[in-house]
């Protein structure tokens, strides 16, 4: 009668866990994490890491805290009256009426802009040395107030937008790897939105509602920010726990006779590891379209005001690239140390089979 070999049963029992882990798994890039998890553990004759919990992003502020305060400016109808030269009175009356006041933020911001280009364009026109001196100086200070107001505006209508709040919705899933295409998509809408701020002072950009309410409505297509950092944390977990398969089998051929034999051994059974695949080539291509779409976040708040406090905090700990603290970075030196242990693993097999 043969005796009971271990080693005989360990693929059976990995495939078995395995089968276990992806029928829990939340979505196909845990899936495949956990596959390569197994294939590693298997590849090492290593006990397969358990997969620990992964944390969420973190909540984007509120909208009161997003906001930035725009005081209103009280002017008497027998005063806006006196500047009918410049054709402002629809727009005031437009502004202060009930579609008005519950109007979307891009569509406060268009008000703002139209305002601003009739009070400007009145002041460096005949109509302003045909006003009496009062009338010019209150068109002088509210063109003033309106020119420092309408960045303030602009950045509002981005930030407190369902669209853009909606794109950071901590109810989230990671973004597959097969839609990295989205990124594609959406890059688009943030360049025109860009465009829009950049040229809000150009007098020969024209703006338009249906164009930015486009911009606008591709990012409410899928909340890609959040599927990104999602996705990038869940393959940082993931990746530390692979790493952490590593450390151990590479301490193990520095340690007791035992344990290197133990080691040795595994080396002997496969002098490569698993190969990196669709999956580790699939995260470099995470990297590389994360990496595009925050670039492209980054362009487009930086052409804005800084924003409240509570932007500038969120900014700095979940998407500036310029910041140790966001998925990103973690993400990349995550992979960074787990390539590089994988290539330490190389090395020693090929010493090891070079003695042999």
């Amino acid at each position: 009668m043969n005796g009971f070999r271990p080693g005989r049963w360990r693929p059976l029992l990995l495939a078995s866990c395995l089968s276990l882990l992806v029928g829990c798994g939340d979505s196909a890039l845990e899936r495949d994490l956990l596959a390569y998890q197994q294939r590693l553990a298997e590849a090492l004759d290593q006990p397969p890491p358990e997969p620990a919990p992964v944390a969420n992003i973190g909540d984007f502020p509120e909208r009161r805290q997003l906001t930035l305060e725009i005081p209103p400016i009280r002017e008497g109808m027998l005063d806006v009256f006196a500047l009918r030269g410049c054709h402002i009175a629809n727009l005031v009356a437009e502004r202060n009426n009930q579609l008005g006041k519950t109007a979307a933020p891009s569509q406060r911001w268009l008000y703002e802009l139209r305002l601003w280009r009739r009070l400007s364009a009145c002041w460096n026109a005949e109509a302003a040395d045909a006003l009496a001196e009062g009338d010019r100086q209150r068109l002088a200070r509210l063109t003033d107030i309106k020119t420092r107001q309408l960045p303030l505006a602009s950045y509002n209508a981005l930030v407190s937008s369902e669209e853009w709040t909606g794109s950071f919705s901590r109810a989230s899933s990671p973004l597959p790897l097969d839609e990295l295409s989205a990124v594609d998509e959406q890059l688009a809408a943030l360049g025109y939105l860009n465009e829009a701020v950049i040229h809000q002072f150009d007098r020969q950009w024209t703006p338009e509602s249906g164009p930015l309410e486009q911009a606008l409505a591709t990012l409410r297509d899928r909340p890609l920010s959040a599927e990104l950092m999602r996705a990038l944390m869940l393959a940082s977990q993931r990746l530390e726990e692979a790493s952490r398969l590593l450390e151990s089998a590479l301490a193990s051929r520095h340690g007791s006779d035992d344990d290197r034999t133990g080691a040795d051994a595994a080396c002997s059974q496969t002098t490569t590891l698993p190969e990196e695949g669709d999956t580790l080539a699939s995260l470099e291509r995470l990297e590389t379209q994360a990496l595009r779409w925050f670039a492209g976040m980054d362009r487009l708040l930086d052409a804005h005001v800084a924003g409240s406090q509570a932007f500038q905090d969120y900014r700095r700990q979940w998407l500036d690239l310029d910041s140790e603290t966001t998925p990103l970075a973690s993400f990349v030196r995550v992979r960074d140390d787990h390539l590089w242990l994988r290539q330490q693993w190389r090395q020693r097999c090929d010493t090891h089979e070079d003695l042999r």
